[in-house]
């Protein structure tokens, strides 16, 4: 009455027609560690939020070449009427600067929330874990 023999997946039935063999592995994740996920969502929400700092100064200075930016201001001139008078003036509003200090904030606030849910994540998935084993995945190296 020794210990049971470890099963060993034969190759699959399309590699071995091929000649190839196929190693397979099956693995359970019991444990993510909240210190490492915490580390590589800092680095990814980063790597975001600098995405959405670049893409949101590509689109403006494209705008503003376009001239949407003056045709939106003339037509908000000419519907309020304020031609002559001081009136609405659009780049006080969405001019670069103000624009890249706001898409900042939001990347600021992008960074740190991704980072604080996914290390929760983390420490909420080891709880599931706990009770149900964890994730069981399966690997497969072609030779």
């Amino acid at each position: 009455m020794g210990a049971p023999a470890a099963r060993r997946p034969g190759p699959a039935p399309a590699a071995a027609a091929a000649g190839g063999r196929v190693r397979k592995a099956r693995l359970r994740v019991t444990k993510a560690d909240p210190w490492s996920v915490m580390k590589v969502s800092f680095l990814l929400s980063l790597a975001v939020g600098v995405i959405i700092i670049v893409a949101s100064a590509v689109l403006w200075m494209t705008l503003n070449a376009l001239g949407v930016f003056d045709s939106i201001g003339s037509t908000l001139k000419e519907v309020t009427g304020s031609d002559t008078s001081g009136g609405v003036n659009l780049m006080d509003y969405v001019g670069f600067g103000r624009v890249m200090v706001f898409t900042t904030l939001i990347a600021v606030v992008d960074v740190v929330l991704m980072t604080a849910l996914a290390t929760l994540s983390a420490f909420i998935y080891n709880t599931a874990a706990g009770f149900t084993g964890g994730v069981e995945l399966t690997l497969a190296e072609e030779d």
